[in-house]
């Protein structure tokens, strides 16, 4: 008689074949027999216990974010399967192959209006690139195999639904098989020839470029480098493409728009020509001079010439494309554009410097960033929550290059960062990992500090506590209405902490933050989770994309009143660079 396995099994070593690890989910009525299925596999694929189902659905986002595999989260049928919508939703606007196994209930109760019963198949149609229900025992490995392939191809979550009693079905158990090994991703060649030389020519031509560049430069750090070194074009990198480039490299504008940098903001006001590589920016249209020339260079047709009228569009590999650019031209002379935007880099540094090592007066957030910076190894894994805390990660966190950063991108869901934190440790044991997030975020996902306690995951979770929902108390500041629905009551999230089983201090004094996270990183190196609630001041982070320092656009009491709410007295307006670099602005 032919050898026979249960579906369900079948169902997890094909996710086993793909290099699957671990998966997040809550068990359920209509996912028993999967459950059962993984009691008997977990020597092999590791169970992930969370406390609700949408951190797990956002950590097994992290999963694929961090590593570049897919990762896997379930939820049983019903609710368990409607808070996977978060996950689903930021894999789909991140483009990060992952996949969702639901619940259904048992074929014989389905189209019944059975208890929990939905009808599924419709609910992701919209958020995932593949979503099925399985409708036969043996096919059950066969979907899972075929939605991995098809979330690595299209770049997306895929789903497929399981009726509760097809996993503990037997099957042949030489009647399914794997695609992982044959698992191929499409590599593009560089620009041609042609190509190439068309866009150095419009760059020889400008007098403005910035280089702006995503996630598809990502291991090309020395090579964006090295362009705009020798073509003298300054760097701009999206949020999410931060880790890429080194903090320390001089002519590194930062990012764009709101959560952004001051010389990333004030070179775009002004540039003739934007080489915009490897990236889906959505807030070009708004933050690009139509007026400039425009170089795209884009693996995704979809996403060539989306954002600007394009001059010259290439469809290619974004790193080898940059390193045929160096080889087919010769060193700019040096540029009074590119010196002014270092000088301006170096002022806006030194700004954060300043505003990272005060000691006196009531604590915000930029000296707990410092001790962060202090703290951070080289190759720290930082998962950032959404709100205030973004755009200061952004600003102020010292990246080296070889570590890593995510958070919830395009989607800009609150609570991402536990989940992403939980991803980045267990898929890096040995690395050391920060949760950083606000006190609106934290209150969302904080009964997962316990998972981090159950599975012994050393993350150094650092809460800023204002007490208010930052980031849009600041919006409707610049919409001129009054603050409404903003404000968080106050929580002891040191207390909280405490009450999962781990390490919880409260930090109200800048005197106190070299301690607690020296005590923090103890923790870390034993093997403990820890989470500091750093008691901040509700003072605004300087609005960057709303400066008010340059004379030749306002008037001396504005500018005034700017320096003095920001304590921005030593920060010097572009403009002032430019001048003395004798670069003009048409």
């Amino acid at each position: 008689m032919a050898e026979t396995i249960k579906a369900g099994i079948a169902a997890l070593r094909i996710l086993e074949s793909w290099g699957v690890t671990h998966l997040y989910g809550i068990p359920g009525g209509t996912f028993n027999n999967m459950m059962y299925a993984l009691d008997e596999e977990q020597a092999r694929i590791k169970y992930i216990h969370v406390r609700h189902e949408e951190v797990g659905a956002l950590a097994a986002v992290a999963d694929g974010k961090l590593t570049g595999h897919i990762g896997v989260a379930f939820g049983s049928a019903g609710p368990g399967a409607t808070h996977l919508f978060q996950g689903i939703y930021d894999a789909k606007m991140d483009k990060v192959p992952t996949l969702f196994l639901v619940g259904q209930v048992e074929q014989r109760f389905m189209n019944a209006d059975f208890f929990q019963e939905l009808d599924e198949d419709p609910m992701f149609q919209d958020g995932a690139v593949y979503a099925r229900t399985v409708t036969t025992a043996r096919s059950l490995p066969h979907v899972i195999d075929e939605a991995i392939r098809r979330a690595y191809a299209a770049r997306g979550a895929a789903v497929v639904i399981i009726p509760n009693d097809l996993p503990a079905e037997m099957i042949p158990e030489d009647g399914y098989y794997s695609a992982a090994e044959t698992h191929a991703t499409p590599v593009l060649a560089a620009g041609s020839d042609e190509q190439v030389d068309a866009a150095l020519r419009l760059i020889g031509a400008a007098a403005r470029p910035v280089l702006y560049v995503g996630q598809g430069v990502r291991g090309a750090a020395d090579t964006v480098i090295t362009l705009a070194k020798k073509l003298q074009i300054p760097v701009i990198t999206t949020a999410l493409g931060k880790p890429i480039i080194p903090y320390e490299f001089e002519a590194l504008l930062g990012s764009a728009a709101r959560v952004a940098s001051k010389p990333a903001n004030e070179a775009l006001r002004v540039a003739d020509l934007i080489m915009f590589v490897g990236s889906n920016y959505p807030f070009a249209e708004v933050m690009f001079s139509p007026k400039a020339k425009f170089i795209q260079i884009e693996s995704d047709p979809k996403t060539l010439g989306k954002r600007h009228h394009t001059d010259v569009a290439i469809l290619a590999d974004a790193p080898a494309t940059l390193e045929k650019m160096i080889a087919r031209s010769d060193d700019a002379p040096s540029s009074g554009w590119y010196q002014a935007n270092v000088d301006n880099v170096k002022n806006w540094h030194q700004y954060n410097d300043d505003m990272m090592q005060r000691t006196t007066g009531d604590m915000r957030f930029e000296p707990v960033f410092g001790q962060i910076n202090r703290l951070a190894t080289d190759d720290a894994i930082f998962a950032i929550d959404v709100g205030d805390v973004t755009q200061n990660a952004v600003r102020l966190l010292k990246v080296t290059g070889r570590q890593a950063w995510t958070t919830s991108g395009l989607f800009a869901t609150m609570g991402a960062g536990l989940p992403a934190a939980l991803a980045g440790q267990l898929s890096f044991p040995k690395r050391q990992v920060f949760n950083l997030t606000g006190d609106g975020a934290a209150a969302m996902v904080m009964q997962d500090l316990d998972t981090e306690v159950r599975y012994h995951l050393p993350i150094i979770n650092v809460v800023f506590s204002n007490n208010a929902l930052g980031y849009i108390e600041d919006e409707q500041e610049d919409d001129g209405h009054e603050w409404f629905g903003i404000d968080m009551p106050p929580i002891d999230f040191a207390t909280v902490a405490k009450g999962m089983g781990m390490t919880g201090m409260t930090v109200t004094q800048v005197s106190e933050l070299t301690d607690a996270f020296d005590e923090a990183e103890a923790n870390r190196i034993a093997g403990k989770p820890t989470l500091i609630d750093a008691k901040i001041t509700n003072e605004r982070p300087i609005p960057v994309e709303h400066l008010q320092l340059d004379p030749n656009r306002f008037d001396a009491p504005t500018i005034a009143a700017f320096r003095k709410r920001y304590y921005a007295d030593k920060l010097v307006p572009f403009s002032e660079f430019l001048q003395a670099h004798h670069v003009p602005i048409g």
